[in-house]
């Protein structure tokens, strides 16, 4: 394991912030992931999948104002961290019991019940977010938080795996039920063992997450043109634009292609085991050359992910381009989080992190209701000049216009974000070669793409 701090204070609580991970990884893996499964299991309709995946993160995220506000009240970080971990641990039983004793109202149950879970994981973000901030040596702060997000990535896989193949195999024997049963159990158990590692952590006293009000007349024009702003919305607006496809893959696997729980799992794990292979990597870039220009990289590949959905429903295709995903949300994800820590000092970072998740939560919702909207109403057959054009699933035209947003925020608000810290320079195409460089044939391919990607960032800078 290496070693992030020459304090054996801070060395203890960044190992046991590892662990923490691992336990939390866990509880994702085999809960959270199948919570939709779980809906449809339940009957749910398209519209309410959207709600699902968007409504209980956005009523949550206000949670994170109370937190920043509690903190400023309590002075006490560690304690409200501890309280939202376990709400969120026990939220787990009205997700699992509530829809089972009132199957009448099942899919709403279901979803006002994963708003206490997504408002235990809320309450303690910006307390968490403002203790790592603190604790974590900037020089080591990408490569930390990389080994930190590979772990995640190492356990949700295999934890989402061993969830996939438990439903299968519950499923087989016509009883899926108790094979949620099984998984949602094991979600509680992990994450009490998430808590136990967040309380044997540090907490440097005189810190805490606050929520600091705006003061002064001047504060809008003093902040409308930083860079944090700009960041906050080109984020929040590409939340919504991703958040049009993203809750209806599952629905498109599950329902449209009717795959099995173990092809279903199979499909999304290798999203993540992209992530955990290219994290490392990921992390040094970041370290060196800063966090825009893996944003910018990023940027050329996730508007197609969703349209590259709609070429074929083969299984192994849908395999490479879940591979494709994974390498570009870890980077994009990645270095998204560490742009948060750069852009802020942490006195001021509790208040523009809840706001920044709040935008970001009002993103989602709204994107995702309209993906559900639309995938009750987009065609699955046209008439062009008397010829007839069919396909398989109106989610089709959800994924198109995901694709069309998520181009249109990458190209009008990437090239207003800047570096925030002294970096080296690097190109586009040799940050793809540097990610890459472990297989020939995808640095081959990425290459072209980054060549290309290079001409055309240079024109718009």
């Amino acid at each position: 394991m290496p070693v992030f701090s020459n304090d054996p204070v801070t060395e203890r609580s960044l190992q046991h912030s590892l662990k923490d991970a691992t336990a939390f990884a866990t509880m994702t893996g085999i809960g959270e992931t199948y919570l939709s499964a779980f809906a449809l299991f339940l009957k749910a309709s398209t519209p309410q999948i959207g709600l699902l995946a968007s409504l209980p993160p956005m009523l949550a995220s206000l949670v994170q104002l109370l937190s920043a506000w509690l903190g400023r009240v309590t002075g006490r970080r560690k304690a409200i961290i501890i309280a939202g971990a376990s709400i969120q641990a026990f939220a787990w039983i009205p997700i699992l019991w509530l829809p089972l004793l009132l199957p009448e109202h099942a899919v709403p149950l279901l979803i006002a019940s994963v708003v206490l879970y997504h408002g235990g994981a809320h309450l303690t973000t910006p307390q968490w977010s403002s203790l790592l901030g603190d604790i974590v040596p900037p020089r080591k702060r990408g490569r930390f938080f990389a080994q930190r997000t590979r772990l995640i990535t190492a356990m949700t896989f295999a934890s989402l795996m061993t969830g996939g193949l438990l439903l299968h195999f519950f499923t087989e024997d016509s009883k899926t039920l108790y094979g949620f049963i099984v998984l949602f159990s094991t979600a509680i158990v992990a994450r009490l063992v998430s808590i136990y590692h967040l309380s044997r952590m540090h907490d440097p006293s005189g810190h805490v997450a606050a929520l600091e009000f705006p003061s002064g007349r001047d504060w809008w024009e003093r902040i409308r043109d930083s860079n944090a702003v700009r960041f906050s919305l080109f984020f929040a607006l590409m939340q919504f634009s991703v958040a049009i496809a993203s809750p209806f893959f599952t629905v498109y696997m599950l329902r449209d292609l009717e795959f099995s729980y173990l092809a279903f799992t199979v499909n999304t794990g290798t999203a993540i085991l992209a992530q955990f292979l290219t994290l490392s990597q990921w992390g040094r870039i970041s370290d060196v050359f800063g966090n825009r220009r893996i944003l910018v990289v990023t940027g050329l590949f996730i508007p197609v992910m969703p349209l590259l959905w709609t070429f074929s429903s083969n299984i192994w295709y849908l395999i490479a381009i879940q591979a494709l995903s994974g390498f570009s949300w870890a980077g994009f994800s990645l270095s998204a989080s560490n742009f948060i820590y750069d852009l802020i000092s942490p006195n001021r970072r509790a208040t523009y992190l809840a706001v920044h998740n709040v935008l970001a939560s009002v993103g989602i919702f709204t994107g995702a209701v309209l993906g559900g909207y639309l995938g009750t109403v987009m065609p699955t057959e046209l008439t062009l000049f008397g010829h007839s054009y069919s396909w398989l699933s109106p989610l089709y035209g959800v994924f198109v216009v995901s694709t069309i947003a998520r181009a249109a925020v990458v190209a009008l608000l990437t090239p207003k974000l800047r570096e925030v810290r002294a970096v080296r320079e690097i190109s586009l195409r040799q940050v793809i070669f540097r990610v890459t460089r472990m297989n020939a044939l995808a640095g081959l391919v990425f290459d072209i793409v980054g060549s290309k990607g290079d001409r055309s960032a240079g024109d718009k800078e």
